[in-house]
């Protein structure tokens, strides 16, 4: 995966903001993920090591679910994808896709250009 490395992200003060609120959100959303997980993981094991199923392991679900959350909330992937256009997380996201960014870009915006764009002075 191609990472930003030796390239510093050039975004204005209000950009700054917006990607802090939004990375303090999914921080604690991935908290929040974390202690589910726990308290779903151990019963999970429970379940499997005292009654067997042959539908697979209940662990291996719940593993399976923290994988698929982690996909969608995509804590770092916004910016190892970033461009470098000035635009901060959105940069590197595509409004509507299924990560947490792209969801609140198509919300915030409509769509992947910036408010003020060429597009909205048509």
């Amino acid at each position: 995966m191609e990472t930003n490395r030796g390239r510093t992200m050039q975004a204005s003060k209000a950009v700054l903001i917006r990607d802090f609120a939004i990375f303090l959100v999914k921080l604690a959303i991935d908290g929040f993920k974390d202690t589910a997980l726990i308290f779903l993981s151990v019963p999970a094991v429970i379940i499997d090591l005292f009654f067997p199923r042959k539908s697979g392991r209940v662990f291996y679900r719940v593993m399976k679910l923290g994988e698929r959350f982690d996909l969608w909330l995509n804590l770092h992937g916004a910016l190892a994808r970033s461009e470098g256009t000035g635009d901060g997380l959105f940069g590197g996201s595509k409004a509507g896709s299924d990560s947490l960014v792209g969801q609140i870009e198509q919300m915030v915006r409509g769509g992947d250009e910036p408010r003020g764009s060429k597009r909205d002075k048509d």
